[in-house]
């Protein structure tokens, strides 16, 4: 399609005069395409000269602008040696002008004539990419390479950074290159001969593109972005690059990377180094010490450019001034990095599209997403209105009225209301960013809560050792000592926040976190006040806050359905096995904090929170499983015969779980007659059985950077720790039906498949349900479970009061009774409520016995669930603090602690008489 039929718009000629010398330069130029020619050299020198030298060919190009560019494209991708500078040249000032006319007649928007310039930058650098190498191919200075290396660059890649690889360049913008090569693709002996040849390679691409001749210049090329650019050669090892990174690498350097692609050479070496790359620009938990970088970095631009003071029009830097590109980059790349190591979706290259990604996670208000957008896109085309008139590298306002004017005609607008629209824009621009970069510090002075004693430690503290960390925390001080100051015992709460800032081994990313963010600081007072010991984990994980303002902590709980996806989508990122354990661990974290703070906060209550720690532990089972199994098939085979099966059991099985269980597992598996593995290490059934289940454990309790999963307890396997660590299906059924304890059997009421095949699972399931359904003696049964009751009351005595799980008439009790009634009346659901139901239904329990079991149990449940989210030790409600004991009776249904205490006491005195009844049945050896 024509340029004439795509125009929207037409540029006033400046000088009249000159505009209609270009038109007359172009023979037989349509009449409907005069006026463009015409506006357009009247008011740009530079793009008049163009149109001179370049008449007979614009007539065609504007006949079909779209075909017209990728043509020129080809021809400088597919360029040969012989002649390509001038090639490249003139293929450089057809691009220009075209995309120049397509651009002022607004044919194209911002994104295609930036897309058309980027997409000529590539194919000028591979062409002269592929010229520098093929001089020393041919001289024989790159070893062991022939001319078919050319085609991927004899393993050197370019890597496009800044605007080019954004696909964002202006019409004179220098282009920022990256030169690397792959030294694995040599002998360590040549190592020194490469290096050089590719030295040489790049020294000739960018003379080819940068230096000036009789036909111009391609593009000015700035290879400074490289590590270290003082003392390194100006093309580097990979290896060499990724060692720097890791050690030195700074925050400007992350963020330059995220707009960083391979433009030419070798894609697959330098994809990979990209991916190899992404763990030092996407960090692992949200950044928002960033923010402070980012803002370092601005100031000091402006210091070094001398572009500080307020807005004013005449040379104003539209780039590097108050309101300008620059701040909208760093504004929206530094969000990228807060976010993006935790959300992949968020690490896109182009500002505009990123601003639209960021509003969609919520990161950036909508609203202010789309304005900073319109901004950004108004700038941009300002800045080449003023590169377009003597094709100058530059980003500054014109300093007289003249200037303005001919700005004005080039963008068809009136000069005064240009100017006017001008000012409002960077200021709106301004006012965004710099409260997200430099916020408001509070008015209200620091209550005097902190004696200077306290002051003094807090300072040798590891948190506030770095002088980055006491810096911020400074800042972050006041607003934190009014809002302790503000909760009901001040100094109650600074003691409790004291123990957390003493446990935190660091401190800038936290602190970072609270200033960018500080409606987290009421929930860490809220937590460090109520919870010793989620105040506690929260200092050594302080990573979880992450999840608080990640976009699903507060949505409706997922269920195990929907956490398993959410946990396949996490791994499917990392690289390998032992970062996906650790990938877990973290997930697993997130979500556990997630619970207790729902608890804390009264979002949930205890009975919901025993099911959602019991979902998470489940979901973590089922997709951890495939994931050590496929992991241990590499060494020693895929699992013979059907495979293996998690069983889970207690309060596992049962779905419920507190916040510090541990998870009693059986391991069944069906080897259908296979007597060994098929692998690289093949192993006898049994023993690979056993060892994959010792690879289970491992994941599961390995004490590693990110902590342990869960404890794990196999004790319930048939014949106990003396029986062989994972059970066969055959022995599992020959054991539960010929030798197994009643026990072994009550145990099996709360029983349940949690992870493995499906059709196994099926079979364990039917097998547990016939076998709890096959008759019983009640009173040996009734016997066995006395008998049981005795011996546990024995070996264990319950710590105090608020023990409610272990001792006479406490839970453990109930459910062994509501097992033995599971049992007796073949209830397989593994409830405790449903076996007390069944237990009187045996005969066991009347209804009123077993309706105030029922309520006790669930009484002593919240108490269990409540006890262990406070504490991992045994809970002394003296100790707790006031808001410790204000959650304490807020989720009992309390007014008092006084009354709490009576109510547990007379609980256990009526639990325990109810349960001595029914337990006093007749002897096996007395019943008829």
């Amino acid at each position: 399609m024509s340029l004439a039929r795509l125009m929207t718009r037409c540029p006033r000629a400046f000088d009249p005069e000159r505009g209609q010398e270009a038109v007359d330069a172009v023979a037989d130029i349509p009449s409907d395409l005069q006026d463009l020619i015409r506006g357009t050299a009247g008011s740009s020198p530079y793009l008049a000269g163009l149109i001179g030298k370049e008449a007979v060919w614009l007539l065609r190009a504007l006949a079909d602008p779209d075909n017209t560019l990728q043509t020129e494209i080809t021809i400088a991708r597919d360029a040969g040696a012989d002649g390509l500078a001038d090639a490249l040249r003139q293929g450089k000032r057809r691009v220009a002008l075209l995309t120049a006319l397509a651009d002022l007649s607004g044919a194209w928007p911002l994104h295609r004539v930036t897309g058309a310039l980027t997409d000529f930058a590539d194919a000028a650098c591979q062409s002269a990419l592929r010229a520098g190498l093929a001089v020393q191919i041919k001289r024989g200075k790159l070893p062991g390479k022939t001319e078919e290396d050319l085609q991927d660059a004899a393993g050197m890649c370019v890597l496009a950074m800044g605007k080019m690889g954004a696909g964002e360049l202006n019409y004179s913008s220098d282009i920022d290159l990256i030169c690397l090569f792959d030294e694995t693709r040599f002998d360590p002996s040549d190592f020194h001969d490469a290096r050089a040849s590719f030295v040489r390679a790049t020294r000739a691409m960018t003379a080819t593109l940068s230096e000036m001749t009789a036909q111009g210049y391609v593009f000015r090329t700035d290879l400074r972005l490289r590590p270290d650019p003082a003392v390194t050669p100006v093309c580097m090892a990979m290896e060499a690059a990724e060692r720097y990174y890791e050690s030195l690498g700074r925050t400007w350097e992350r963020a330059a990377y995220i707009k960083a692609r391979v433009a030419a050479g070798d894609p697959v070496a330098g994809g990979r180094f990209l991916q190899e790359l992404s763990p030092f620009v996407w960090r692992r938990h949200l950044d928002f010490a960033a923010i402070q970088d980012a803002h370092d970095m601005r100031l000091a631009i402006r210091e070094h450019k001398g572009l500080g003071g307020p807005i004013t029009l005449p040379g104003h830097n539209m780039k590097l001034g108050r309101g300008g590109i620059r701040e909208i980059e760093f504004f929206t790349q530094t969000r990228q990095l807060i976010a993006g190591g935790r959300d992949p979706e968020l690490r896109l290259r182009g500002t505009v599209e990123s601003l639209a990604a960021l509003a969609g996670k919520g990161w950036v208000p909508a609203d202010m997403a789309q304005t900073l957008a319109d901004h950004y896109v108004a700038h941009r085309t300002v800045e080449h209105r003023l590169q377009m008139v003597q094709d100058a590298q530059t980003h500054s306002l014109p300093q007289t009225d003249e200037g303005f004017e001919r700005l004005a005609c080039l963008m068809d607008r009136d000069s005064v209301a240009l100017q006017t629209e001008l000012a409002e824009r960077l200021e709106a621009v301004h006012e965004m960013t710099e409260g997200f970069f430099a916020p408001a510090k509070p008015d209200t002075a620091a209550p005097g809560i902190l004696d200077d004693d306290m002051l003094s430690r807090w300072l040798g503290y590891p948190a506030l050792r770095s002088e980055r960390s006491r810096a911020i925390f400074q800042r972050l001080r006041p607003d934190l000592l009014t809002r302790l100051a503000q909760s009901s015992r001040p100094e109650e709460a600074l003691r409790a926040f004291d123990g957390f800032l003493a446990g935190l081994p660091a401190g800038v990313q936290l602190f970072s976190l609270l200033e960018a963010n500080p409606q987290l600081t009421d929930l860490l007072i809220d937590i460090t006040g109520t919870s010793p010991e989620l105040a506690q984990y929260l200092s050594q994980n302080a990573g979880v806050f992450d999840a608080v303002i990640g976009g699903d902590f507060f949505i409706d709980w997922p269920g195990q359905a929907g956490l398993e996806p959410l946990l396949l989508q996490r791994l499917n990122a990392e690289a390998d096995y032992e970062a996906q354990l650790d990938a877990t661990r973290r997930w697993r974290k997130e979500w556990h904090f997630r619970i207790g703070v729902h608890l804390l906060r009264g979002l949930i209550d205890a009975d919901v929170a025993g099911r959602q720690y019991a979902d998470l532990a489940r979901a973590v089972l089922a997709v951890l499983w495939p994931l050590v199994i496929a992991q241990f098939a590499k060494r020693h085979g895929p699992p013979p015969g059907r495979g293996a099966v998690v069983l889970g059991m207690g309060s596992l099985g049962a779905g419920r779980l507190n916040a510090g269980s541990d998870l009693d597992l059986i391991v069944i598996y069906d080897p259908l007659g296979s007597d060994m593995s098929d692998g690289q290490k093949p192993l006898s059934t049994r023993p690979y059985y056993a060892r994959l289940t010792q690879a289970l454990i491992t994941a599961l309790t390995a004490p590693m950077a990110q902590g342990r999963l869960f404890e794990v307890d196999m004790r319930l396997r048939p014949s106990g720790n003396q029986g062989p660590v994972a059970t066969s299906w055959a022995s599992f059924q020959s054991y539960q039906q010929e030798q197994a304890w009643v026990w072994e059997h009550l145990a099996l009421t709360r029983a349940c498949v949690v992870a493995g095949p499906e059709d196994l699972a099926k079979d364990v399931e039917r097998f547990r349900q016939e076998l709890l359904s096959a008759p019983r003696d009640a009173a040996k049964t009734l016997m066995e479970v006395a008998e049981m009751r005795d011996r546990i009351r024995a070996a264990k005595s319950p710590a105090n009061l608020w023990d409610a799980k272990i001792g006479p008439g406490r839970a453990q009790e109930i459910e062994l009774i509501a097992q033995a009634g599971a049992l007796l009346q073949g209830d397989v659901s593994g409830q405790t409520e449903a076996g007390l139901r069944a237990a009187v239904a045996a005969g066991l329990l009347d209804d009123a016995s077993g309706r105030d079991l029922c309520a006790h149990y669930a009484f002593y449940s919240r108490v269990y669930q409540v006890a262990r989210l406070l504490s991992d030790q045994p809970l002394d409600a003296e100790t707790l603090g006031p808001a410790g004991q204000a959650f304490l009776l807020r989720a009992l249904e309390e007014e008092t602690m006084t009354s709490l205490q009576d109510r547990l006491s007379t609980s256990y005195a009526r639990s325990e008489a109810l349960l001595d009844a029914a337990l006093s049945a007749p002897k096996a050896e007395d019943a008829p």
